[in-house]
């Protein structure tokens, strides 16, 4: 037991600590995107469930293969808070609260969103990729798939999960995230669990570019050879 807790300090202590020090400081006020974005969803998914809100929903916010390029980018910053109609909301929202929150906490808005989007984007730009190698590729989609409504806030909920993850060395989760998508894909082949392989790689892109920055930046500066040593002037008799 105290060997699992020694290692549960190692792997979430340096997480743990930062998140809990801003939240004894600000309290909710330490994630106010975070509590945005909960309410920005549950407003979605009840506009979505009526008979005057479905169609608006979906004009705005649902990203599908099918769609021409330009719509999906403009639809694709707010289908990060479009949550499927096949699942239960409650847990869009809780993992919403709690990834995006840590995330806001440890790597600010800015970076958040950035991470959150690009993981996004990449499940997005997978979806056409796929389709156009086939469904007998090894990574490629049915022609059906085109029709599907892309993962909504699940893609950017395991991107930024990762992203933060590894940014406070927490690897052992990162691989265990990992190893739950494939295995998601290896169960049930379908296009949200490729789109969330394809967030993961992603965001494996920003932390590797991320990485190549702070050794470029911290690399050391080679020390200065010594100046020659100047014989003294002759002395003149």
């Amino acid at each position: 037991m105290e060997r699992l807790a020694r290692w549960a300090r190692a792997e979430w202590g340096p997480l743990y600590v930062a998140v809990r020090d801003r939240l004894r400081e600000r309290r909710l006020r330490a994630a106010p995107m975070s509590v945005g974005a909960v309410c920005l969803t549950a407003l979605l998914q009840y506009a979505q469930n009526q008979p005057w809100g479905y169609a608006f929903v979906q004009d705005v916010g649902a990203v599908r293969a099918q769609d021409p390029l330009w719509q999906a980018l403009s639809r694709t910053p707010l289908s990060l808070f479009v949550p499927a109609l096949d699942l239960p909301v409650w847990g869009a929202l809780a993992q919403i609260l709690f990834v995006f929150g840590v995330a806001e906490i440890c790597l600010g808005r800015r970076r958040t969103l950035a991470v959150a989007y690009v993981a996004t984007l990449a499940g997005t730009l997978y979806a056409r990729v796929g389709i156009a190698l086939g469904p007998h590729a090894p990574f490629g989609l049915p022609a059906s798939d085109a029709g599907v409504v892309d993962t909504g806030p699940s893609a950017a909920v395991v991107g930024l999960a990762v992203y933060v993850a590894w940014r406070y060395g927490a690897h052992a989760t990162v691989g265990a995230v990992t190893a739950a998508m494939v295995v998601e894909v290896l169960l049930k082949e379908n296009l949200a669990g490729k789109e969330h392989l394809a967030a993961l790689m992603g965001v494996g892109v920003l932390c590797l570019a991320a990485a190549l920055r702070h050794r470029h930046t911290h690399r050391p500066v080679p020390a200065a050879p010594p100046e020659p040593a100047t014989a003294p002037p002759p002395v003149r008799p």
